[in-house]
């Protein structure tokens, strides 16, 4: 089967579509009125050729609800500085409710970046937006980035939407080690995935629909990793979740759930807790240096 997604810049595509569908809904969770612009026909022929788009469309409108409330809260707390890493197609700076004073720095390869100034380029971001040309493999040019960052701000919460899971372990630990000297990076948002998650994934086709942008980090123990690096959990919220509290519980086939219904009365209470803890959103926070 070939695949529909070229390399990993396409899945920003794909997950704006995704945003686009959910901001159409009478009972959206959000409105994102510049998704469907920004995904454009890329984006919906990417959702139509993939075999998960479901589940995809469900955890990413909840994955958007949690990185908005994470972001409210990092205001709240005194950050001033937001730095969108792998920024994709986000266009939070224009749809959300934010300080004017608040400075919002997006990074991403140039031709992501030249594709979303275009597309954007009548409308008006509620903050101070500044976007950034950048290969954020290149070691030294992401390091004088953030050596920048840090030197002009207060309080920094760096996000990394969707960008995480298709680094190496080492690519995201020198990530870690390169965020950790950035002494006002207070917070850091994260995708989450069970190692029981990745494992399902590769057994499913949608391991090979995402051939040319696979997952490849497995850290084994996920908290763990990022302690070693410095950053300890502040907050995490999963899916399923985030599901039942927003009334948007898991897409599944009626007879599925019916199953899952009754299996819950004979599965061990360790195992369920597995499953409600199968993949989603973390809040990382700086460990105090002594």
């Amino acid at each position: 089967m070939s695949s529909p997604i070229r390399d990993v810049s396409d899945t920003a595509f794909w997950i704006a579509w995704h945003r686009a569908l959910e901001s159409e809904r009478p009972d959206a969770l959000f409105r994102d009125p510049f998704a469907a612009r920004l995904a454009g026909e890329r984006g919906k022929a990417i959702s139509e050729a993939m075999p998960t788009s479901t589940i995809v469309a469900w955890t990413v409108v909840l994955r958007t609800r949690i990185i908005d409330d994470f972001i409210a809260f990092a205001i709240e707390s005194g950050t001033d500085t937001i730095l969108n890493l792998g920024a994709g197609l986000d266009a939070r700076p224009y749809r959300m409710g934010l300080p004017e004073t608040l400075r919002w720095i997006e990074a991403d390869y140039p031709h992501i970046i030249d594709y979303k100034e275009d597309s954007l380029r009548a409308e008006t971001p509620h903050c101070r937006l500044e976007r950034v040309k950048i290969d954020l493999a290149d070691e030294s040019a992401r390091r004088e980035l953030l050596k920048r960052v840090n030197a002009e701000a207060r309080g920094v919460l760096i996000l990394t939407e969707g960008v995480v899971p298709y680094l190496t372990n080492d690519a995201v630990a020198s990530l870690a080690e390169d965020l950790r000297e950035m002494r006002r990076a207070h917070y850091w948002i994260v995708d989450y995935f069970s190692e029981k998650a990745l494992r399902y994934r590769q057994r499913k086709r949608i391991n090979r629909a995402m051939q040319n942008a696979p997952f490849r980090f497995r850290p084994g123990d996920w908290f763990a990793f990022f302690s070693r690096y410095g950053w300890k959990l502040k907050e995490v919220r999963y899916f399923i979740d985030e599901g039942q509290r927003l009334g948007r519980p898991i897409p599944l086939p009626r007879r599925l759930q019916l199953v899952m219904a009754v299996s819950r009365l004979f599965t061990p209470k360790r195992r369920l807790e597995a499953m409600r803890q199968f993949a989603g959103y973390t809040l990382l926070e700086q460990e105090t240096r002594h």
